[in-house]
């Protein structure tokens, strides 16, 4: 190993007894048993129900509670304190209003500290106390640590510890340590996050998702195809951006553009306002829960087709730039009719409605109209130089990768691209095929190349993350054409049917499963796929796991414009040490319900399977880790202890 490392690591470890003592540390963490996994997909904005899931660990914090409290808490008792875990602030509110006098809360107070240390206790059983100190709050650390371990069989301790929390609580800092023991109890649940992709789109809130995600311990993302579009027109593609306005304008929520990311859309509420009018197939889907004007609603219907035709035109050039793409069926304002206002697709003719052409140039259809450069270049200058989407995007690209291999699994948000018979389909990218893993790897280079040079414009790299986001053999959308052209202009609903890779009906075989498990270097014997993209229709009997096993599909529909086709509200994915569990989530409504009420959202668990041995440290991609640790400090104890 070389030297200048070594004595470099020699300056923090200037004692052979420092050395031992972190292998010894080292060597033991590996005995213990594996911290649990925790797998979201699809969050698509939903954040108030990502809150919820996150703070209840998918069921795990109610489960330790009933674990420990079952023979002295009622069922009621254990629901209150399972909602003072997941939202201590407020419900401590709501508890203090039921307290008539002050000795009666005291007293509350003096049960439900000491609930919480035993949950923390029981919470913190398989961690060591180094990482049980970082999860505790900082202000509180040195009280919670002497009522954690208390040894009082001898009762000489008995009014020291009585005592500490009886000035906790006359000093007024009761509220804070229970508040700061719940958080710390939802930190110890969950070990790791694993997001499986689509954050943005389609919900209200995915701002605060990610800055919940930036906070949060631990978390990896696996990219979908909507956070792809969002980095695109972060790194400079104009047709990703124009797509990203025009969903968030689909779906009402151009609030996220413009009051959450700072990007001023006037220049394109001017052009809308100057050549579009009402359109019923471009009127923004309806909220439950959010009210707008007509006014309003005309405004958001004027952007949606004016974002949606310069995102047409912007489609053009990329197809004829890119063969490589076989995307020329797609060029599909140059297969119009204008005068006969219909459009040849496939060799067949369809009449078409609510056309929005004002500013299509029949003789050259991709050309934008001076205003519409003009608007799409000062968007695009907004968005590369918004502060918090910078971060976000930033956050994103870090955490983030098209698949991860995990502790003998693979995450993937979309799919492996197959054809009919289970052989990987092939892309020609440069003059060379690619395929399965390969296939991945090349996307993601040129994902991160374009991001890392926003400056380069219409290069194959920023060309390449619109294909992930519409392409045929991409490894996110996994769909023969997206249809979104024919789902605004033709009736004939034929022609918005969006036909899916064979990998969404083939992922039901095993040995396909095993097939994509070794290409990416994993064990098909251990190893499982965890999938997001596609909402798993549960009302329809749909299983989530699928393969016997190898495939756990984990889109149940957290975004509330599925949940009428999926029936549930998101399935969730929990791996401890134990094996692996499927949550299925009935509909979030609120955060009060949930505390006024102390109902969860959780339907159903279900056991994946049972580990015949329970999994260590050892046994994980953090265990690897830690053995490279030990292995760099016993070449460090050769090198400069032992003579």
């Amino acid at each position: 190993m070389n030297s200048k490392f070594l004595d470099l690591l020699a300056q923090r470890y200037d004692c052979e007894e420092k050395v031992v003592t972190e292998i010894i540390n080292l060597e033991a963490i590996l005995n213990l048993p594996k911290g649990t996994e925790h797998f979201v997909s699809d969050l698509h904005g939903e954040y108030q129900a990502f809150q919820h899931v996150l703070r209840n660990g998918s069921g795990k914090v109610k489960e330790k509670i009933t674990d420990i409290f079952k023979d002295t808490l009622s069922e009621k008792e254990i629901n209150e304190f399972a909602t003072l875990v997941y939202y201590p602030e407020e419900k401590l509110q709501l508890i203090k209003n039921n307290f008539s006098n002050v000795q009666d809360l005291n007293q509350w107070y003096k049960e439900y500290i000491d609930h919480m240390i035993k949950l923390i206790s029981y919470a913190s059983s398989k961690y060591t106390r180094s990482k049980l100190r970082k999860a505790l709050p900082n202000q509180f650390v040195y009280i919670v640590e002497e009522l954690l371990y208390k040894t009082d069989e001898f009762t000489n301790k008995k009014q020291y510890y009585s005592k500490i929390i009886q000035q906790v609580i006359s000093l007024g800092q009761a509220d804070k340590l229970i508040t700061g023991l719940a958080y710390t109890t939802q930190r110890l649940v969950v070990d790791h996050l694993h997001v499986v992709g689509d954050i943005y789109d389609r919900g209200p809130e995915p701002d605060k998702i990610m800055d919940t995600l930036i906070n949060y311990h631990s978390v990896d993302i696996q990219w979908g195809n909507h956070d792809v579009l969002w980095l695109g027109a972060f790194a400079g593609s104009k047709v990703c951006l124009a797509n990203i306005i025009r969903i968030c304008a689909r779906y009402d929520n151009l609030d996220i553009i413009e009051d959450v990311y700072g990007i001023n859309l006037r220049p394109l509420l001017n052009l809308a306002e100057k050549y579009y009018s009402d359109n019923k197939a471009f009127r923004p889907k309806r909220h439950s829960d959010k009210q707008f004007s007509e006014h309003e609603k005309l405004q958001i219907t004027k952007i949606h087709q004016a974002i949606a035709m310069i995102q047409f035109k912007l489609e053009i050039p990329i197809i004829k730039r890119r063969p490589s793409f076989n995307m020329s069926h797609r060029l599909l304002l140059e297969n119009v009719d204008f005068d006969k206002n219909e459009i040849t697709i496939h060799g067949k003719t369809y009449p078409l409605e609510n056309t929005c052409f004002t500013t299509v140039n029949r003789e050259l259809p991709e050309q934008l109209t001076e205003e519409e450069e003009q608007v799409i270049e000062k968007l695009l200058f907004s968005v590369q130089h918004s502060e918090k989407l910078a971060r976000h995007m930033n956050f994103l690209m870090k955490k983030g990768s098209l698949y991860l291999k995990y502790n003998g699994n693979l995450l993937i948000h979309g799919c492996i691209p197959l054809d009919e018979n289970g052989n990987m389909e092939k892309m020609m990218i440069e003059n060379r095929r690619y395929e399965g893993r390969e296939l991945f790897d090349i996307f993601e280079r040129h994902l991160r190349h374009s991001f890392s040079h926003p400056e380069e414009k219409d290069d194959l790299s920023t060309d390449m993350i619109w294909y992930l986001w519409t392409g045929e053999y991409s490894s996110l959308f996994g769909k023969r054409e997206m249809t979104t052209f024919e789902r605004y202009f033709i009736k004939d609903k034929s022609t918005h049917k969006e036909r899916k890779n064979p990998y969404y009906y083939l992922r039901e075989q095993e040995e396909i499963c095993r097939k994509i498990l070794m290409d990416f270097d994993l064990n098909p014997e251990q190893g499982r796929i965890i999938n997001g993209h596609t909402p798993v229709k549960e009302i329809d009997g749909e299983d989530p796991i699928k393969a016997n096993g190898k495939m756990i599909v984990i889109d149940g529909g957290f975004s509330k414009a599925y949940q009428s086709t999926t029936g549930i509200a998101g399935y969730t994915l929990l791996y401890n040490s134990y094996g692996m569990q499927i949550v299925a989530h009935k509909q979030f409504n609120s955060k009060e319900e949930v505390l006024l009420n102390g109902t969860d959202v959780l339907s159903v668990k279900r056991l994946v399977d049972e580990e015949l041995e329970r999994k260590k440290v050892l046994e994980t991609n953090v265990g690897v880790e830690l053995l490279q640790e030990v292995s760099i400090l016993n070449s460090l104890r050769e090198y400069r202890y032992i003579k």
